[in-house]
């Protein structure tokens, strides 16, 4: 009965790390246009989950805005229109791909030594990075696409 009981007590434990895809956090607004953010993204190494990072943080600026404290400007999607990722599938498609466009609207350039969180687990990382979004020069480039009507 006692090694019933003590078997049943066995703390198994998984390799896989958890992923928490939390939205993507405020941090700070620049001078420029731009917004500071924190984004967490998963991948096969430091330079995928960066990657992923980016385009997260790119693409919830776009799509979904980062609720920044009292400024609901700044709060807002830059693309409103119902459906607009599906209607212009093809320009996000390229646009997100690996080495994309949208690595010239983000940058490390806020990151602070320490700030970046690694978990790793069997193939994958989860980093959780700073990242600097352009947020005005993201603007006028979907509108010289297009894509935002003025």
């Amino acid at each position: 009965m006692m090694v019933c009981a003590l078997a049943s007590c066995h703390v198994s434990y998984n390799s896989v790390a958890t992923y928490n895809s939390g939205a993507t956090k405020f941090v700070k607004i620049e001078g420029d246009g731009s917004i500071t953010v924190r984004a967490s993204a998963q991948g096969r190494n430091y330079g995928d989950a960066w990657d992923q990072a980016c385009k997260r943080a790119v693409r919830e600026v776009i799509f979904k805005g980062i609720e920044v404290p009292g400024n609901s400007f700044m709060s807002k999607p830059l693309v409103t229109e119902v459906n607009a990722e599906e209607k212009y599938q093809d320009f996000f498609n390229v646009f997100f791909m690996d080495k994309g466009d949208y690595t010239r609207f983000a940058s490390m350039e806020d990151k602070r030594t320490g700030s970046t969180v690694e978990t790793k687990a069997d193939a994958m990382v989860k980093q959780t990075l700073t990242i600097r979004v352009l947020r005005s020069e993201l603007k006028q480039y979907l509108v010289e696409h297009g894509i935002i009507k003025l």
